[in-house]
């Protein structure tokens, strides 16, 4: 099947609606009939505004980066994206294409 790799760039500590960003996005996704996805926390990363973050130091605990992604059919990809859009959440993301299938 084609489809498209959504990766969701965040950190640990920004949240939307009270909870953490990547748990909505997991949750939203799942809503949608999304049938898995995964959030990886960094060890270090750092975004557009140059800031480096690490998980070296205690103080820095919740602001490390945080990578959320999907593999997903375009409709879903629509979807998910759209719903972004309605919240008016600004997330720096990749679509990539991609060809999935489960195996055996």
């Amino acid at each position: 099947m084609k489809g498209a790799h959504l990766r969701f760039y965040t950190y640990e500590n920004r949240k939307t609606h009270g909870v953490p960003v990547y748990e909505w996005l997991l949750g939203r996704a799942k809503s949608l009939g999304i049938a898995g996805g995964s959030a990886f926390k960094a060890i270090a990363g750092f975004g557009r505004h140059g800031q480096l973050h690490e998980q070296r130091f205690f103080e820095l605990a919740g602001e490390v980066p945080v990578l959320v992604e999907f593999i997903v059919s375009e409709a879903q990809a629509d979807s998910l994206l759209q719903q972004l859009a309605e919240e008016h959440l600004d997330l720096f993301y990749a679509r990539i294409p991609a060809e999935f299938a489960q195996s055996g």
